[in-house]
């Protein structure tokens, strides 16, 4: 098993920036990619980012890419999502996942986090 925790959510202005970390525990050897999807309130679910286990290989979805930033400390063992130039339209609780390189197209792996919170206002 692996256990996925977020943490870093909250209230921010527009404009603004929130950092999310994905700490990450278990059988981790077996993950090949790491990601973060969110979900509006009454909206699907969307793919924002995803980087490789080795942190060399960097995917965005095209409305976050430039504003937003996937990394990771294997060290720590914490994938992070800097968020840069917030807007309302982020307002969202935002998923970390964990599974194989599909994360990459928007198809999300076995393992998820409990979410956080984000919510810019205007």
């Amino acid at each position: 098993q692996v256990q996925l925790v977020e943490s870093g959510g909250g209230l921010v202005q527009a404009g603004g920036s929130l950092r999310l970390s994905c700490a990450t525990s278990g059988r981790t050897f077996s993950l090949n990619t790491m990601g973060w999807f969110r979900q509006a309130p009454g909206k699907e679910r969307e793919f924002v980012a995803a980087i490789s286990w080795s942190g060399r290989h960097t995917y965005y979805a095209g409305s976050m890419k430039g504003r937003f930033t996937i990394s990771r400390d294997n060290a720590k063992n914490t994938v992070y999502l800097q968020m840069n130039s917030l807007k309302p339209e982020d307002t969202a609780v935002y998923y970390c996942n964990a599974g194989q390189a599909g994360i990459r197209l928007g198809k999300p792996g076995d393992y998820w986090g409990q979410g956080t919170q984000v919510t810019v206002s205007s």
